[in-house]
């Protein structure tokens, strides 16, 4: 059993007569300010370099691959992943277990740079943050899908994909709301990475608060008290930095927290769920598959050799 938490739609495969290649075999759909490109291989192979003009978006979809990137060493590149590349920069990417019965799938959003730029702007000018600016993080290009990104990423599929004439308008709303949303999961990776240079943001002693009162009762007034604001301006604030409200980021600690557990096989589940800072069981499983696509259990069944 593999771990792979796929959020995103799979669009159908190309039908084996309409194949050009069985390697990165290349579906394009055009619109005014980006390009989606759905990738699909069937046949093991080797350091296939791919690049484009523009940023790119990518998102696994179906299979496995290994994505060498920079000067870095390979990594292992699966369904529930993104990977967000600048332009002029080569990907090379090995297929080690592609297949006529497991093919890979991958999108690959290609985004204007006036359209970035104009977003960035528009966000810098109409919603400044108080210490830093709105910008994407080039070193901070891999990260897990979450349920906000991926349900952006799917409309931007469905748009791209619609015989509508209003698709180029919709489509240009949506790019918005998918850079917001890189942006604010880079912040939340560079969070759990310890990498977040933004030392004196407010959002370091609440993070860091959030994560010794797991197993407390965490409210809105202690965290605000943190960052020295009002309850109202200080929600506002958190939802803007990471794109999910306090309580949302708290039971995302929690999962995390159950995650490092579960490694632990002696483990029962109900230990695990009050230990990570849960009350009720049902709620817990629940909760955890919304996150991670399996129960913990099925969690937990990975780390048993």
């Amino acid at each position: 059993m593999s771990l792979s938490r796929s959020l995103l739609p799979t669009p159908r495969l190309t039908q084996e007569k309409s194949l050009k290649t069985l390697v990165e075999n290349r579906t394009i759909y055009s619109l005014n300010n980006c390009e989606l490109n759905i990738f699909e291989t069937y046949k093991t192979t080797e350091m296939v370099p791919l690049k484009f003009n523009d940023l790119v978006v990518t998102s696994m979809l179906r299979g496995k691959k290994v994505m060498h990137l920079f000067d870095e060493p390979g990594f292992v590149y699966l369904p529930g992943e993104t990977v967000v590349v600048p332009s002029n920069v080569e990907m090379k990417i090995d297929f080690p277990e592609a297949s006529p019965n497991n093919p890979t799938q991958c999108l690959a959003l290609a985004i204007d740079q006036a359209k970035i730029n104009e977003t960035l702007h528009f966000l810098n000018e109409r919603y400044p943050k108080d210490s830093d600016f709105w910008k994407l993080d080039h070193e901070n290009y891999f990260f897990y899908n979450n349920i906000e990104l991926a349900t952006t990423i799917s409309k931007l599929i469905k748009e791209c994909m619609s015989t509508s004439i209003t698709k180029d308008a919709l489509a240009d709303l949506t790019l918005q709301e998918l850079l917001i949303r890189i942006i604010q999961t880079q912040t939340v990776k560079a969070i759990d990475t310890n990498t977040f240079l933004n030392t004196n943001s407010p959002i370091v002693p609440v993070v860091e608060y959030i994560r010794k009162n797991l197993q407390g009762n965490i409210n809105l007034k202690d965290l605000s008290d943190k960052a020295c604001m009002s309850t109202t301006s200080f929600y506002r604030f958190f939802k803007r930095e990471l794109g999910m409200s306090p309580i949302e980021f708290i039971l995302t600690e929690k999962i995390k927290q159950a995650k490092q557990l579960l490694k632990n096989p002696s483990l029962q589940i109900n230990e695990v769920c009050f230990q990570s800072g849960f009350e009720d069981c049902n709620y817990f499983i629940r909760l955890f598959k919304k996150y991670e696509g399996i129960t913990p259990k099925q969690y937990q069944l990975l780390y048993i050799s």
